[in-house]
């Protein structure tokens, strides 16, 4: 069984900002793996940090001089300078129950399979701001636990593209594509417009 690193959302109003790189991590510290840079397979370096749940695997399975395919959640505050967190590793043969022997089998293949590519983010929020102008448009994205009603726990992301002004405070559904340090906009469907209830 093929585990999908962006699973299928759970229900239609389902915040979230997730991605898959391909790319090195290269940890800015060798004793501390939590902060460094992705270098994904053009050469370009993205601030990352290693959250808790994945450093284990990190310690355990990873050989940082080899590429892996990497299972971020995206931050920015602009569309030149992003960010990202590792969530999780997405390696076929060692993390998933997956048969030896086919370990030929060619990753981004089998990423085709699951309907993704390298550097697809799925971003699902509440379109809070267009500019018509520099063709950008913002995302704000809300924590699943309603228990914690922090406000940090809540936050924007930044993305190239276009979408009209009357989809204002609706929910959308986006197909993104990273390019170097940007989020751009590939195609988006609306979920549920204006959305009423202020969060």
């Amino acid at each position: 069984m093929l585990t999908n690193p962006i699973p299928k959302v759970s229900n239609q109003l389902q915040y979230r900002a997730i991605g898959i790189v391909n790319g090195k991590f290269i940890p800015l510290d060798n004793k501390r793996l939590t902060r460094g840079f992705l270098t994904d397979n053009k050469g370009e370096k993205i601030e990352t940090v290693v959250l808790g749940k994945a450093l284990s695997l990190l310690k355990k399975h990873i050989d940082l001089k080899k590429n892996y395919f990497w299972i971020v959640y995206p931050k920015n505050k602009n569309t030149q300078n992003l960010h990202l967190q590792v969530a999780g590793i997405w390696h076929p043969y060692q993390l998933n129950d997956f048969s030896k022997d086919s370990k030929n089998t060619n990753f981004s293949k089998l990423l085709e399979e699951l309907d993704l590519k390298d550097n697809y983010f799925s971003v699902r929020g509440e379109l809070v701001f267009v500019n018509t102008q520099k063709k950008e448009i913002v995302i704000k994205i809300c924590s699943a636990s309603k228990k914690n009603n922090l406000k940090n726990k809540n936050f924007k992301l930044v993305i190239k593209g276009e979408l009209s002004l009357k989809l204002l405070n609706s929910f959308v559904s986006l197909d993104i594509i990273r390019y170097g340090n940007s989020l751009k906009l590939i195609k988006y469907e609306v979920v549920e417009k204006n959305l009423s209830r202020n969060n």
